[in-house]
């Protein structure tokens, strides 16, 4: 039954139609309240969160269709109910459709009717609220975000990466490759007032120095050879968002020079421009490199590193969290099993125990594309040591006892032709695939009709010998 927390905004511009409507609600057990019209609904919605709005769609100032407009351009607002007058039912399911009205009703009312969608109403936005919460207690079990991990060293990153994503900081983000510092960055984004803006980034060590300046600041049609038409850049594209300025210790020093002045006055001036643009963009800059050595190199200004290093987050690599390897794994294989249609259940644990000697150079990138190997190779079934790369096994030498003891390694005599290598490898892959010709042909790096082609091939010459003997 409806109590006293479920809250109903009733918005018509009649003022005895929406009375009386407000009447029967809070009879029935509901909070309500009144709005005249759209506008006047925007205003009560920010000191009285509604669960169900209830609006008709005609009226003055702002009418129904734009208040839903507008709700859903903050992001949604809560399921509404609209009341249409007879005739314009076309009009009231094309809203349900285009702007996520919950239900319409008829004028005038059945009473029962209402009764029955307010309380299916508040029943779904009580389901997503709950699903809200327990969405915001995951961060506190191990993810935040695409970020993953219950150690201590994760929790403290998640902590950290809590407190200052609402606020308006640069922040310096460092780690070894491959440890997630975009993933870090996109965290901060997330969470912070700025969520509904967009997420840009820019590798400063991936573009030559005359086109760096052109990919931050933009340029106007003209300003060099090959500028045929004008260009926003990278701030300008963040803007009311965020920037993250990734491998900010390779920026040439000019560059920099510039980038500096755009953060103190939130100012760009596109290349061959007159005038300035004012932006409102958060900047986050992120590392591998240690820029303490940058520094004394005179590689990165000083000024500029006090500038961005406001609030500093150092992610750490996964050798120092090998506690995390199982989550880490669960969620990776979820994600890798969506990608690649498979169903690689789980991880033997010989595989696991391996994980935990490895050292990990490349991080949780390098675990990801161990899996991503270990998931097109296993298909449906276990991951076990032989589905790994090389690198754990030793380095993988031929004839080492850890090759000869895998049955998915395919070993050829001395003096075998390519043609025979191929058949070989190509009848190997499908049994091991369990003659599943699509994985096979993915897994060989091949086209399936190429596949196709090849067995033909392989089977006119059987069919040859055959008869020749």
């Amino acid at each position: 039954m409806p109590g006293n927390a479920t809250r109903v905004l009733i918005v018509d511009d009649e003022e005895a139609q929406r009375a009386g409507l407000a009447s029967m609600v809070a009879a029935w057990g509901f909070t309500a309240e009144t709005a005249a019209d759209g506008q006047e609904a925007l205003e009560k919605l920010a000191t009285f969160p509604a669960h169900v709005l209830v609006t008709d769609l005609m009226m003055p100032r702002m009418d129904g269709f734009e208040l839903l407009r507008r709700l859903a351009a903050q992001g949604g607002g809560p399921p509404a109910i609209v009341i249409t007058a007879f005739g314009n039912i076309e009009t009231a399911i094309a809203t349900m459709h285009d702007l996520g009205a919950f239900w319409f009703l008829e004028k005038p009312i059945q009473p029962r009717a209402l009764r029955v969608l307010l309380e299916r109403a508040a029943s779904q936005q009580r389901l997503a609220e709950e699903a809200e919460r327990l969405k915001r207690e995951l961060s506190y079990q191990g993810v935040l975000a695409e970020l993953t991990g219950r150690s201590a060293p994760m929790q403290e990153l998640f902590s950290l990466i809590r407190q200052v994503a609402p606020s308006k900081a640069a922040v310096l983000i460092t780690g070894e490759s491959g440890t997630g510092k975009e993933l870090a960055a996109r965290a901060i984004h997330n969470l912070s007032p700025r969520s509904g803006g967009p997420f840009v980034a820019i590798n400063c060590a991936a573009l030559p120095e005359t086109l760096i300046e052109s990919e931050m600041f933009g340029h106007e049609k003209g300003a060099f050879t090959g500028a045929l038409e004008r260009r926003a850049g990278c701030f300008e594209l963040a803007q009311n968002g965020t920037l993250l300025l990734d491998e900010i210790g390779d920026m040439p020093l000019a560059t920099q020079a510039k980038l500096l002045r755009v953060l103190e006055d939130s100012r760009v001036r596109r290349l061959g421009g007159r005038g300035e643009i004012l932006v409102d963009v958060r900047v986050i800059a992120s590392t591998n490199r240690p820029l303490e050595e940058a520094l004394r190199k005179n590689e990165l200004r000083e000024d500029l590193y006090y500038r961005l290093n406001v609030f500093h987050i150092n992610l750490p690599p996964l050798r120092q969290r090998l506690d995390d390897l199982p989550l880490l794994c669960e969620a990776l294989l979820g994600d890798l099993n969506r990608k690649h249609g498979t169903r690689a259940a789980d991880i033997a644990p010989e595989v696991m125990e391996q994980f935990r000697r490895h050292a990990w150079p490349g991080n949780v990138r390098e675990l990801r594309n161990a899996l991503e190997r270990a998931v097109i190779l296993s298909g449906q079934g276990t991951i076990r040591p032989l589905h790994l790369p090389a690198s754990f096994h030793g380095g993988g030498a031929a004839g080492t006892p850890a090759e000869e003891a895998d049955p998915a390694t395919v070993r050829l005599r001395v003096g075998a032709t390519v043609d025979e290598a191929e058949k070989i490898l190509i009848q190997r892959t499908l049994v091991h695939t369990g003659n599943n010709k699509t994985r096979a042909a993915e897994i060989l790096g091949i086209s399936l009709k190429t596949l196709h082609n090849k067995l033909k091939e392989y089977g006119a010459a059987d069919a040859e010998s055959a008869a020749g003997q």
